[in-house]
C-alpha cells in the first residue's frame, strides 16, 4: 500500500521533490586557485602601469620644448620641427636633420619619411612572403614537410636583430647593388629585405595557426561540392581566417616600426626626403634613437627632440594596435554575421 500510494502522489504532483541547489553554489573555491587568479590579476594590472609609467616618463621629458623660451629659441622655433622653416643664415634649408653644428637644425620630416618608407617597404615584402608560405605549410604541405618548414622559418625569429643587420649590410648590400646597380650600397631597399627577414616568422606563425584552425568541415563541404584545392582557399579558408591574417599584418607592422638595429646597420642613416626612390638612403626614428640619445646632454634642445620622437613612435604604435584591434573585432562579427 505504501509503495501505490507513492505512485499515486508522484502522478499527481503531489510528491516533494528535492530543492536543486543552484550551479556552482555549496562548494568553495580552493585556496591555490585564489591565490593564482590574484597574481594573475596583479602581473595585469603591473603591465599596464609599466606602459603608462614608460610613457609618462618619456613624455615628461619632451613636454619642456612647447613652453621652455630657451628651448624653443634654439629650435629655431616649433614650425621647423614639422613645417620645413628656413633657419636664420640659411635660407635654403629644408627638412634638413641636422643637431651639431653652429645652427642645429632639427628638422623631424626627414625621420618620418625614412620610417614609413622602410616600414612599408618591408611589409610589402614580408607580408607576401609569410601569406604564401603560410598557405602552403597549411594547405598543401604534407606531415613530414610541415614538421621539417615550419620550425625553420619559426628558427628565425630566434636570430638576434643584429645579426640580421650584419648580414644584410655584408651580404645583402653588396647582392642588391651588383643585381641593381644601385648609387648607394646601403639603401632603404636593403634595409627593407634585411627588416622583412625578421618580420616573417612572425605574421607566418599567426597566419598558419588562423588557417589551421578553420573548422575541417567547411572545407571538406566545400570539397564535396565539386570545388577545387585553390577554390577551397581562395573563398573558403582565407575568409574565414581573415581575423587571423589582419592580427598577423598588424603586429607585423608594429614589429617592422620598432626595429633599430638592422635599419642603423643597412639604410645608410641619411636623412632625405626621399618617399618615391626605395634606392636612396635613409634614417628611421629608431635608428636615430639608438645613435643619438647617449651623446647628448639631458636637458637640452635636443634631448628634448628625442624624447618627443619616441613619444610620437610611442603614440603611433599604440593607435595603430588599438585600430587593428578594432579592425580584428569587427571582421570576426562580420563573419559569424554571415555563418548565421
Amino acid at each position: 500500500m505504501g509503495e501505490a500510494s507513492e505512485v499515486v502522489e508522484r502522478i499527481s504532483g503531489r510528491a516533494s521533490t528535492p530543492a536543486r541547489t543552484p550551479l556552482g553554489q555549496g562548494f568553495r573555491t580552493p585556496r591555490s586557485h585564489l591565490v593564482a587568479e590574484n597574481a594573475i590579476r596583479v602581473v595585469a594590472f603591473a603591465a599596464i602601469l609599466a606602459i603608462v609609467l614608460i610613457f609618462a616618463i618619456i613624455a615628461r621629458e619632451a613636454l619642456p620644448l612647447f613652453f621652455d623660451a630657451e628651448a624653443q629659441e634654439e629650435l629655431g622655433g616649433l614650425d621647423a620641427l614639422l613645417f620645413a622653416r628656413a633657419w636664420p643664415g640659411y635660407p635654403e634649408a629644408r627638412h634638413i636633420w641636422q643637431p651639431v653644428g653652429d645652427v642645429p637644425k632639427f628638422d623631424v620630416v626627414p625621420l618620418l619619411a625614412g620610417t614609413v618608407k622602410v616600414t612599408l617597404l618591408a611589409m610589402l615584402i614580408a607580408t607576401p612572403v609569410a601569406f604564401l608560405s603560410a598557405i602552403y605549410v597549411s594547405q598543401y604541405a604534407g606531415k613530414r614537410v610541415r614538421e621539417l618548414l615550419k620550425p625553420a622559418i619559426e628558427l628565425l625569429a630566434s636570430v638576434p636583430s643584429v645579426v640580421l643587420g650584419f648580414f644584410s649590410l655584408v651580404v645583402l648590400a653588396s647582392a642588391v647593388q651588383a643585381l641593381f646597380g644601385t648609387t648607394y650600397r646601403l639603401n632603404a631597399f636593403v634595409a627593407a629585405i634585411g627588416l622583412s627577414l625578421a618580420i616573417v616568422p612572425l605574421v607566418f606563425t599567426i597566419a598558419e595557426d588562423a588557417l589551421r584552425s578553420v573548422p575541417r568541415e567547411l572545407v571538406n563541404g566545400a570539397l564535396a561540392l565539386g570545388a577545387r584545392k585553390h577554390q577551397v582557399i581562395l573563398r573558403v579558408v582565407l575568409p574565414a581566417a581573415m581575423p587571423g591574417l589582419a592580427a598577423a599584418t598588424v603586429l607585423g607592422l608594429g614589429r617592422a616600426l620598432g626595429e633599430t638595429m638592422i635599419v642603423l646597420m643597412a639604410s645608410g642613416n641619411a636623412a632625405v626626403v626621399e618617399l618615391f626612390d626605395p634606392t636612396s638612403s635613409a634614417r628611421t626614428i629608431t635608428a636615430t634613437l639608438a645613435s643619438e640619445l647617449g651623446e647628448v646632454s639631458p636637458g637640452d634642445a635636443h634631448w628634448r627632440v628625442l624624447f618627443l620622437l619616441g613619444t610620437v613612435l610611442f603614440l603611433f604604435t599604440f593607435v595603430l594596435n588599438r585600430a587593428g584591434a578594432v579592425i580584428i573585432e569587427r571582421l570576426g562579427k562580420r563573419l559569424r554575421a554571415e555563418a548565421t
